[in-house]
């Protein structure tokens, strides 16, 4: 049997019951749980100007929010996003004095803000001290790089003047208009130089000493070949970072991670981590990656996680993983490696200083989930200190789990009995499901660990020793707690147990102004659209709700024959023609109109009389709501008379529906739908099939009927248009979706009576569509629009025409003036001629 460490590395700590590459119990590695101090918990900085902006969408917490820069004279620079949208950088600056941390803002006690407002969110702040002269600025101690979705700016810290506003200053930026930006790191080899990740995949280089002195921020693009590394399409891009050289990246997928080497002319790709490779890691890799980060200072190990296990790799032995650990944590988005010692610094003994000096801790967790762990690993410990294994275990790295993953509470005033956490679930159920409860909590969106020097200037030695954490809080709090490392973990807090103050309402808005409102709100229960948009149950609940006892009496529907006939014709307005042929509908096409909008017409034309009328009506038949002990009329729109681009969507409201008087009647208009498509087509299906029983629910799918639609809309549409290679038009977009390319010219070709055109953006010009050729996601039932070519291209003749209804024969969109009945003189013929010869032209008719 082999028991290499290859071997070893495969069984995951924590999931089996004795990993060989655990070490537990060993009093020699000291105490490895860490708990906050409740009396060191103390408030640094509390206004709204800081704090996160109102319903911040988890995928804006996939990065730590707050950075801390070390100054000189024992000062922290504490850099996170501000604004009322996250869209400036805001910093304060901390400094030890008589043994606590002092906060200086600005002259009103609000954060300092950087004078450059970004215009997009800040999603990503990272800082790096600089310990020279930096593009001829003596005075600059730092930069700073803040990452937007698709920008990327640079600031610089000036050191006399960091207690003002003008200590950031902004030296300049770098838009990428064609693919956002994944993530962003600092060299810590040269650092002036920084590395930016496309979603794409492209890579830039970035020397900000050249780019100042030379005002340009344009980047060195890296030619990487990713065809060549056995990149899968479906793959998502995670991370970069430098390893230990300026010139070897280490980048991340979500289905591998890859050794970029550019020290020599052309750029070697090597795999060191790929999900579902053969041998070792068929038995672990299966899970897509979802976090990255280096770990250590010597630049060979890295870490990855996927939703259940953690990895640490070493570059020099790739494909196979040096530790592994299963974690119980949601979609963990951030990782990072600290050493042991800057954990457990400040101790009163030195009994455990070289388990500190070797070891090294994994903090891996979720902002939005709030779940964080402690993974520790590091040399082998369990030879006696002086043999011949402990002198060899120094030589040979091999790196054993210390104890198993431990929780970390990063909000320090958290009880976790049994009763607590019972409690908090009851409360998070009690939410609507509409309304996330993170959003009804303060909790942490960024957080830094205080260097181990300043932090033995604010507390006295601990017993094991410990560090201090400055945190970020939802709500713009900015505190500072002190935690103590131990042999247990404390699991009942005195302080916190049975607070009732978990969930508090921080839903409204906090910008810059202050908030003038009352801060009370009110829910519109939307149960049904989000079954339809997330769960996709919407028959289950359609149904669930139609078996409920009703709490009034029943009234037999009414509906009369001029009611339906005024339905009909409106519908007929609108192109919805009532026919079971859909060559029918597309006679009703009058402007250049998607497929997808094509069969949601044949959708609203096979719906039954009945249904119909219950989609429409008018303001007459309409309850009022009761609302705040108020009856408020609902408000929907006009079904309009005529044709409106396009018909069901741009219509205009209903005038002063919610404040109806005695001087202001009812307006008797048609107004619709008042129950959408989806809910419509359901009850059509309930009723022709006769399900009525929740678990046949699951035979009815809205989108799946959508789809059948479009595709005999399609079928329709390859037989009625002229195709892509049956006409000379077609060196433009124009294609037809019957791409048969050994069709012959027939003369047939010409007398169809409409066009398909392939909508094709970033274009400038236009060109035949090679699908090989594109990159971009299209969806043709969106795309591909159908349109009527000109009467004059279809008759093959031309009528005699004096008037506005000339325009008709060049026309794909069929014009209606709002203007009398006039026929074209000798002068108004001249010039449309001149109009006419010169469209023809332009579009090789």
């Amino acid at each position: 049997m082999d028991f290499s460490e290859e071997w070893k590395s495969i069984w995951p700590i924590s999931s089996v019951s004795t990993p060989p590459l655990l070490i537990s119990s060993n009093p020699s590695l000291g105490p490895l749980f860490f708990n906050p101090s409740p009396n060191t918990l103390t408030p640094l900085f509390s206004k709204p100007s800081s704090s996160s902006p109102p319903h911040l969408p988890p995928s804006s917490l996939l990065h730590n929010r707050l950075h801390l820069l070390r100054c000189p004279n024992d000062a922290v620079l504490a850099l996170f996003p501000v604004g009322a949208n996250s869209d400036q950088v805001g910093f304060l600056l901390l400094s030890v004095k008589d043994s606590s941390l002092d906060v200086r803002a600005d002259r009103n006690g609000e954060v300092f803000m950087s004078t450059k407002r970004l215009k997009h969110r800040i999603v990503q702040i990272l800082a790096t001290p600089i310990g020279y002269s930096f593009s001829g600025n003596s005075d600059s101690v730092g930069l700073v790089l803040a990452c937007t979705m698709y920008a990327v700016h640079w600031f610089s810290v000036k050191i006399d003047k960091v207690d003002s506003k003008r200590g950031l200053i902004y030296l300049g930026g770098k838009v990428f208009k064609s693919c956002a930006v994944v993530s962003a790191c600092w060299s810590p080899h040269l650092s002036e130089e920084c590395l930016v990740l496309l979603q794409s995949g492209e890579l830039f280089l970035f020397d900000l000493d050249y780019c100042c002195s030379n005002s340009n921020f344009k980047g060195n693009r890296l030619k990487i070949m990713w065809d060549n590394a056995d990149c899968s399409e479906d793959g998502k891009w995670l991370g970069c970072e430098f390893s230990w050289h300026p010139r070897i990246l280490v980048v991340a997928r979500s289905d591998a991670v890859f050794l970029v080497d550019l020290r020599f002319d052309e750029c070697s790709v090597s795999c060191l981590a790929k999900i579902g490779m053969p041998g070792v890691g068929e038995l672990v890799h299966k899970e897509p990656l979802v976090s990255f980060s280096m770990a250590g200072s010597d630049g060979f190990h890295f870490t990855v996680a996927s939703n259940s296990l953690l990895f640490l790799y070493d570059i020099r032995n790739p494909l196979v993983p040096v530790l592994q650990w299963s974690h119980s944590i949601d979609k963990p988005c951030y990782v990072r490696v600290f050493k042991l010692s800057e954990l457990r610094s400040h101790s009163k003994n030195d009994k455990y200083e070289e388990a500190s000096e070797s070891g090294f801790c994994i903090i891996m967790g979720s902002f939005w989930k709030c779940e964080w762990r402690i993974f520790c690993y590091g040399s082998c410990f369990q030879d006696p200190k002086g043999s011949t294994a402990y002198e060899i275990s120094k030589f040979c790295k091999s790196y054993y789990a210390w104890e198993l993953p431990s929780d970390l509470s990063l909000l320090g005033n958290e009880c976790f009995c049994g009763t607590c956490l019972s409690r908090k679930e009851f409360l998070k159920g009690a939410l609507p499901v509409w309304v996330n409860w993170q959003q009804k909590k303060d909790i942490v969106v960024g957080f830094g660990i205080l260097d181990k020097d300043l932090s033995a200037l604010l507390y006295e030695p601990d017993s094991f020793g410990g560090f201090t954490l400055i945190r970020l809080m939802s709500s713009g709090k900015l505190e500072s707690q002190r935690y103590c490392s131990s042999w247990d973990l404390v699991k009942k807090s005195e302080i916190a147990h049975n607070d009732l103050s978990d969930f508090k309402d921080y839903l409204y808005s906090m910008g810059d102004l202050e908030y003038e409102f009352i801060k009370k709100f009110k829910y519109i229960k939307l149960d049904y659209l989000y079954e339809y948009f997330w769960n996709a149950d919407l028959a289950k609940l359609l149904i669930w709700n139609m078996k409920k006892p009703c709490g009034g009496p029943l009234q037999e529907p009414f509906f009369s024959v001029e009611f339906r006939d005024l339905i009909l014709e409106k519908l007929k307005v609108c192109g919805a023609t009532r026919s079971s042929s859909v060559s029918d509908v597309f006679t009703d096409i009058s402007i250049p109109t998607s497929i997808h909008e094509v069969a949601w017409r044949r959708l609203w034309s096979g719906l039954p009389v009945g249904l119909l009328q219950w989609a429409f009506s008018s303001y007459s038949e309409f309850l009022e709501v009761l609302m705040d002990r108020k009856q408020v009329s609902l408000e929907f729109l006009i079904v309009p008379d005529s044709p409106q681009l396009p018909p069901f969507f741009l219509r205009r409201p209903s005038c002063r529906s919610n404040k109806w008087s005695h001087k202001v009647q009812r307006d008797d208009a048609l107004v619709g739908p008042v129950l959408p498509l989806p809910m419509l087509s359901l009850l059509q299906n309930i009723h022709e099939t006769g399900r009525f029983d929740l678990e046949e629910a699951n035979g009815f799918s809205f989108q799946e009927a959508v789809s059948l639609e479009c595709k005999e809309v399609m079928k329709v549409a390859s037989k009625m248009a002229v195709s892509e290679s049956s006409s000379e038009l077609h060196t433009d977009h124009a294609v037809s979706l019957d791409n048969d390319r050994e069709e012959t010219w027939i003369d047939t070709q010409s007398l169809k009576p409409f066009y398909l055109y392939d909508q094709q953006p970033f274009s400038t010009k236009c060109s035949r569509v090679d699908p090989k050729q594109d990159s971009g996601y299209k969806d043709e039932r969106f795309a591909t629009l159908i349109f009527k070519k000109p009467k004059e291209l279809v008759d093959g003749a031309r009528e005699t025409r004096t008037g506005l209804e000339m325009f008709d024969e060049l026309s794909s969109v069929e014009l209606k003036f709002d203007a009398p009945a006039m026929n074209f003189k000798e002068k108004e013929l001249q010039a449309y001629k001149v109009l006419k010869r010169q469209f023809l032209k332009s579009i090789r008719f």
